[in-house]
């Protein structure tokens, strides 16, 4: 078992910087989903870990141990690769078997760590074939359990169910965390899915152009993200953002656009009166918009619906309100259909506030100043 920790890591392509002076400490036994869209440096980071990447500046420890030039055969950890990479003229048996071979593992060893392997993942009927005569879930299982037979301190997956329909995507991801608890090892998971990254990470760290963003649990990112970066990527459907002024007056404060006008709740208004410009970003989630009564103090909103998904408890709404569009995820039962005008009333409580100058949260940047 093992932590791994960036401190002040860099990785440099020529002039091109790929991960830009990451800290984070992933912890014993844990599972760290790293997330973020298409080269924004997770990648990088994990293979940094696996030793197929080296550090440019900076120290990277897996435990006690500096590995910064620690060669990958030296590291104790086993990566999962999104493409498999398996032998194709080898049998499941001999995929599994062949990397402890290499380390001059003695056969009895290996058919022990072998058969435990195809009995966690259910591969015992298997073990005969050879890759082309498997599905994609049987292949990514076969991945997955020549990582196992290495018994390493650290799993490392790299986006491992991009290849699977969605289906089948949703029933690995649920294997893959059986596989942790059972192995209570330290994995560290890739993926640009926010979903499987809010379904799987104990924690979730989340990246963007090379910078880590955020780190928290999933409900930590999905209630108090600390950006408007982080604030959009977790979640699905995204969260709606609007464009406001704040209007100061007299201690009070306002946000207004053509379109809507809110007051600034309690919690957030010291935090408004304290900004040095006075554009505003509210963000709002699409399933805490409601249909129904506004109560004293909720935020409302008349939007005409263009568009109906229907989702079978809910239905996915996506609305115009002046030249804003916004979306809204809401029960089925209400049966809305394009055309109709709507009025949405949101909870103060649920509204998210970003300074429009540098896309922080005004409620992160409050209860930093407590």
């Amino acid at each position: 078992m093992a932590t791994v920790t960036f401190d002040h890591v860099w990785k440099r392509y020529g002039d091109v910087v790929a991960v830009s002076d990451l800290n984070l400490d992933i912890r014993d036994e844990e599972f760290l989903v790293l997330v973020g869209p298409s080269g924004c440096g997770k990648t990088t980071s994990l293979r940094m870990i696996a030793g197929l990447e080296e550090v440019t500046e900076g120290t990277l420890r897996i435990g006690d141990r500096v590995v910064n030039d620690l060669a990958p055969k030296d590291r104790d950890v086993a990566m999962v690769f999104q493409s498999y990479a398996l032998y194709p003229h080898m049998s499941v048996r001999d995929n599994l078997s062949f990397g402890l071979k290499l380390r001059k593992v003695p056969k009895p060893e290996i058919e022990r760590r072998v058969q435990e392997a195809a009995k966690i993942l259910d591969l015992g009927n298997l073990l005969d074939r050879k890759p082309k005569q498997l599905s994609g879930g049987q292949r990514q299982r076969v991945a997955l359990g020549r990582a196992i037979v290495r018994e390493p301190a650290v799993f490392l997956m790299d986006e491992p169910l991009s290849n699977l329909d969605a289906k089948l995507r949703a029933q690995t991801r649920a294997q893959i965390l059986r596989l942790h608890q059972r192995l209570a090892t330290t994995f560290v998971y890739v993926t640009h899915d926010q979903i499987e990254a809010m379904t799987m990470g104990s924690r979730i760290a989340v990246m963007s152009a090379g910078l880590l963003q955020q780190v928290g649990s999933p409900q930590e990112l999905y209630d108090h993200p600390v950006n408007k970066f982080v604030a959009g990527f977790i979640g699905s459907p995204a969260m709606n953002f609007i464009d406001m002024t704040a209007t100061r007056r007299d201690g009070s404060v306002s946000l207004s656009n053509p379109t809507f006008t809110f007051a600034v709740p309690d919690r957030l208004r010291d935090a408004v009166l304290a900004m040095s410009g006075d554009k505003v970003t509210v963000g709002i989630r699409p399933e805490h918009l409601e249909l129904g009564d506004a109560k004293p103090g909720d935020a409302t909103l008349r939007a005409t619906a263009d568009v109906v998904e229907y989702l079978g408890d809910e239905e996915q709404i996506h609305l115009t309100a002046g030249e804003q569009e916004i979306i809204a995820l809401i029960s089925s039962s209400a049966r809305v259909r394009p055309g109709d005008v709507l009025d949405l009333r949101v909870s103060m409580d649920r509204l998210h506030l970003f300074d429009d100058a540098n896309g922080l949260s005004l409620a992160s940047r409050q209860l930093a100043a407590a």
